[in-house]
């Protein structure tokens, strides 16, 4: 008892430890407190019923399971669910927490909020896998089964937390010296003291620890952990708001002067509303699918290492800005005050309902910068994001598409002529919309090809809308994937701050640029707007982003530069992007050898297994007479293998005549003993002791031994691999 009850701070902190591993769902803070009260107070409750009454017995079990059910749900009032319990939501948020919650958080961007229905969680897990625990150290003599309910627990921290923030390597290895010094703690000592098997046990279980905590970051893995979100459904995508950005952008200009937010930042940056990357002939929408966030903004799928980084905070009011979505500038990392939704592959962020004036929020922004050598070595991205990025259809009511579509490829192809790489595809056809039309903002909105149609031929005026649709159009038809931003870049200084202070953002600074998707950068923005637009603003207004002027101008001498290069040369058009082709599937005697190979293996796994666990069986089966049982049929299989073909007619003495011939005098000191054991077993009227069990025991190992050095190993490998050897114990001669 005394073993049992030192057990139970291990156990209780093995618990604990094993609901530290959801920090990569909530983070440690959210975490801490849940999971102290959830490992120490049933730990206190089971130790309490466990000692004797007056009887002399402990109470029992269901006694404890009713009482520690109790002081869960008082328990988790207090430090989980106050607040539901304070406004009358606490059967609600009980019942969604126990329930729902896995769900909910693996339908979440990680780190998750700390909400209480979901952090009910935490501490349900937490409170089980230390009862469970407590209750198997003191009712039970096992040594190490008291650490399974938390290594459930872990088990499942490790499933909800993949992708999360962090590392679980700091509490894998504290687990791993719990475990060991809880099977010290259990481990019968010899003399009496218990506390003895601590001495040295203690220090090695922390110095294995402290080895899994440094070996852990260098062990290989062989593939991507599993993830468990691929198998749940995420909530059907909802349309976030009636009015696409891309169609406000007409009325906004006409009213400049209207301030939608304002922006605190300590540099100048595009601000991005909206990602319209699916074009159907007549309107650009967007294809996003937003999943809840509880602060963390994912880097982008694509994003590859080039270009240097830096943070940049942004403190966002909202004003008379319209719709769901928030501007941030890209690409945003962190959102904190405002609960939002997130598309992990554009980074747009969208609230549940509509904005509301006066809501304010920080977001922390990931700023790109890429040089002049990372867009010369730029290649087109062929993922199958960018291609659906390329594609082109006869959208609703587009009945001279065909005719239309080649007029834009002729368009493009004359404006990049000479163009050598993507680049500068991109880059010369941007600097070419730029002096072909001019700005205008009473041009009529829309654009589908039949507007844009005419916005190239005839009308060539328009605003930030027709440029942008224009480029993303006429890009996918040199096989560039594009799509169309909504945003807003420069601002108007708020009262008598200047840079570094608050800017408003105003109707008239509203934006639209094309973003080309490159391999290893991602979506890099193109800007074939002409200058007019910034002249036309107020004379206050300040430039457009740093960021943004600094690419532009890069990309202007990336066209300029070829356009010099391409002087006097033929010029050619730029061969169309290659579909993508799908890998062929593999041919069916692939998966027919892949199926053998696995029953091959299946079947020699098997083979190696079942004489391991016959033996096992045999020498802890019961009784002594079951076990001397077991040790002739282990004796018998081990002369097996110099030809005894069968035992059913032999007497043990007969056997044990046939090893010695082909053994010598070193079988006759075993099997003749062990002969003796068996015959006595069989017919003495008293049932042998147990020292008569391990004798025979030792007789057999001794044996085994001398069958091995007789025959050698690779002989009775190749014996235990016969189908003979998987089959039922024979009875004993």
């Amino acid at each position: 008892m005394i073993r049992r009850y030192l057990s139970l701070p291990v156990t209780a902190a093995l618990a604990a430890v094993a609901g530290l591993a959801f920090h990569r769902v909530f983070g440690y803070g959210p975490v801490l407190p849940v999971v102290a009260a959830a490992a120490v107070v049933p730990t206190l409750l089971s130790a309490a019923l466990s000692g004797p009454r007056k009887e002399g017995r402990s109470w029992p079990l269901w006694i404890s399971l009713v009482l520690t059910v109790a002081a869960w749900a008082g328990t988790v009032a207090v430090t989980v669910l106050r607040p539901a319990l304070a406004d009358g939501t606490f059967p609600h948020a009980l019942r969604e927490g126990v329930l729902g919650s896995w769900k909910s958080i693996l339908t979440t961007l990680l780190p998750a909020p700390a909400e209480p229905r979901l952090l009910v969680l935490v501490h349900v897990l937490v409170w089980l896998a230390a009862f469970g625990s407590a209750e198997l150290a003191l009712r039970t003599s096992l040594r190490a089964a008291p650490c399974l309910p938390a290594l459930a627990v872990f088990g499942t921290a490790l499933l909800l937390g993949v992708d999360g923030p962090g590392s679980n390597l700091p509490p894998a290895a504290a687990a791993v010296v719990l475990i060991a010094v809880l099977v010290l703690v259990r481990s019968p000592s010899r003399g009496g003291a218990a506390w003895r098997p601590l001495l040295l046990g203690v220090p090695a279980a922390a110095a294995l620890g402290g080895l899994a905590l440094l070996a852990g970051p260098y062990v290989p893995v062989g593939a991507d952990p599993y993830d468990p979100r691929e198998q749940v459904q995420a909530p059907p995508p909802q349309q976030r708001d009636g009015v696409s950005p891309l169609d406000r952008v007409g009325g906004w200009l006409l009213t400049p002067d209207q301030v939608l937010f304002t922006v605190k930042a300590s540099r100048r940056e595009n601000m991005r509303l909206a990602v319209l990357d699916r074009f159907d002939g007549v309107t650009w929408s967007s294809a996003a699918r937003f999943v809840p966030t509880g602060s963390r903004v994912p880097r982008a799928p694509e994003d590859g290492g080039a270009g240097k980084r830096r943070t940049a905070v942004q403190e966002i009011t909202v004003r008379d800005l319209p719709g769901v979505w928030a501007p941030a500038a890209d690409r945003p990392r962190r959102v904190d005050g405002l609960g939002v939704v997130v598309d992990p592959a554009g980074g747009t962020l969208a609230v549940a309902g509509e904005l509301r004036k006066g809501q304010t929020y920080r977001v922390t922004s990931e700023i790109r910068e890429l040089t002049a050598g990372d867009l010369a070595a730029a290649r087109v991205a062929t993922d199958a994001e960018a291609r659906a990025a390329t594609r082109l259809p006869w959208g609703p009511g587009a009945t001279r598409a065909p005719v239309q579509l080649a007029e834009f490829r002729r368009f493009a192809e004359g404006a990049t002529d000479g163009a050598s790489s993507p680049v500068q595809r991109a880059a010369m056809l941007a600097v070419h919309l730029k002096s072909y039309a001019r700005y205008d903002v009473t041009a009529p909105p829309g654009h589908s090809y039949r507007q844009l149609d005419y916005f190239l031929s005839e009308g060539r005026r328009g605003t930030p809308e027709h440029f942008a649709a224009s480029y993303a159009v006429l890009a996918r038809s040199l096989g560039l994937p594009t799509r169309v931003m909504v945003g807003f870049s420069g601002g108007k200084a708020a009262g008598t701050a200047g840079t570094g202070g608050v800017r408003e953002m105003r109707a008239g600074d509203v934006m639209v640029w094309p973003e080309v998707k490159f391999e290893g950068l991602g979506w890099v923005p193109f800007n074939p707007t002409p200058q007019q637009a910034s002249r036309s603003r107020r004379s206050d207004s300040v430039a457009a982003g740093d960021t943004q002027q600094k690419l532009e101008q890069l990309q202007k001498n990336a066209a300029s530069q070829q356009r010099g290069a391409g002087a006097g040369k033929t010029p050619q058009a730029p061969p169309a992007a290659a579909p993508a082709q799908e890998e062929p599937p593999l041919p069916w005697w692939v998966y027919a050898a892949s199926a053998a190979g696995l029953l091959v293996l299946a079947y020699v796994a098997a083979a190696l297994l079942a004489p391991a666990l016959r033996r096992r069986r045999r020498r802890r089966g019961g009784t002594p007479a079951a076990r001397i049982a077991g040790a002739w049929r282990q004796a018998l299989d081990h002369l097996g293998d110099l030809g005894l073909a069968t035992a059913r007619t032999l007497t043990a003495h007969e056997v044990a005549r046939f090893g010695t011939g082909r053994l010598g005098d070193p079988a006759a000191r075993h099997l003749g003993p062990l002969a003796d054991l068996v015959n006595r077993t069989r017919f003495a009227p008293a049932p042998p002791p147990e020292q008569a069990a391990e004798r025979a025991w030792e007789h057999t190992d001794e044996l085994g031994r001398l069958v091995t050095a007789k025959t050698g190993r690779l002989r009775r490998l190749r014996r235990r691999l016969h189908p003979r050897s998987l089959r039922r114990d024979r009875p004993p001669g």
